[in-house]
């Protein structure tokens, strides 16, 4: 196992912990590392907590990172999520210049990230993020069935 895909289990290991903590919402945590390595913001959905349709885990861990950095540009930045992004998210992380995604499970029906669009691999687009899939995708995945499975 390469050290980068240690790494990158290591962090969407912190990012299933922080989707634990989503409440009523649907169980998804993203996690924003800086280019050192250091955890610049995380969040879980915060829809159902805030009223906010777009409080998206991967928006609020956004905007916490940027606060963070002092800086809406997350050049060099790493954000790690459960579940693969909506065509919202993709959008977000695109324009914030999130340098690398690492996402867990796929999202047959929202997916921005290859499932029903590729937003953040549009060569019309100004910045392409890397995109490592499918870490640790059986654990992200148990998490959203035990989830809907409750429903």
């Amino acid at each position: 196992m390469s050290d980068r895909y240690a790494r990158h289990e290591e962090w969407m290991r912190r990012a299933l912990a922080v989707a634990g903590s989503s409440g009523p919402d649907v169980p998804v945590g993203a996690v924003v590392y800086g280019p050192d390595g250091a955890e610049l913001g995380a969040a879980a959905n915060e829809r159902e907590l805030t009223g906010d349709p777009t409080a998206h885990a991967e928006v609020v861990a956004l905007r916490r990172a940027a606060e963070a950095a002092g800086s809406w540009r997350l050049d060099g930045c790493t954000l790690v999520v459960t579940l693969e992004p909506c065509t919202m998210c993709a959008g977000a992380l695109v324009l914030a210049r999130v340098s690398t995604l690492v996402f867990g499970a796929w999202e047959p029906k929202t997916g921005a990230v290859g499932s029903l669009w590729d937003v953040v691999r549009d060569r019309r687009l100004n910045h392409r993020p890397e995109v490592y899939s499918g870490v640790l995708e059986a654990e992200c995945a148990a998490l959203l069935r035990d989830f809907f499975r409750l429903q």
